[in-house]
């Protein structure tokens, strides 16, 4: 009817879209955390792996000095420990570091070393092995 006016409903798209916004920043505000953890478990990997590659190249001779001591040299520098480290004969290094995020304790593993033998790998599908490149060979590391 013209003239009349239905007064209760007026702004109720604003309450309507406040709510939109407001349940968006409430869950932005409780996944951020999240994204931070995936973030420093990623910084832990490459930790694991710098700890590890400074393990072999200690090991080989190339760097002087003990080859675990190297490692936890460089997991302290990039604020993890390490929790283990074990180096073969042949100069392959296992490191294991650990730190705690959001208060969780995480561990990763990375191992580095000298390739293996060209018999051994890459000239069985007609390439030549990395050995004759002189490149260290290192793994994808694991987490816990």
């Amino acid at each position: 009817m013209p003239g009349t006016e239905d007064k209760g409903e007026e702004g109720g798209g604003s309450v309507v879209g406040l709510a939109v916004v407001a349940a968006l920043a409430a869950a932005v505000v409780a996944f951020a955390p999240f994204g931070g953890a995936l973030a420093a478990r990623q910084a832990l990997v490459g930790a694991a792996d710098a700890a590890a590659l400074a393990a072999a190249d200690t090991a080989s001779g190339r760097v002087s000095g003990d080859p675990c001591g190297a490692a936890a040299a460089v997991a302290g520098a990039l604020g993890v420990i390490v929790a283990g480290c074990t180096v073969d004969g042949g100069g392959v290094a296992v490191v294991t570091v650990s730190t705690t995020i959001l208060g969780i304790p995480l561990a990763a593993e990375a191992r580095a070393g000298p390739p293996p033998h060209p018999e051994s790998r890459g000239s069985e599908r007609g390439r030549p092995g990395r050995a004759e490149s002189g490149q260290e060979e290192t793994t994808a590391s694991t987490y816990r």
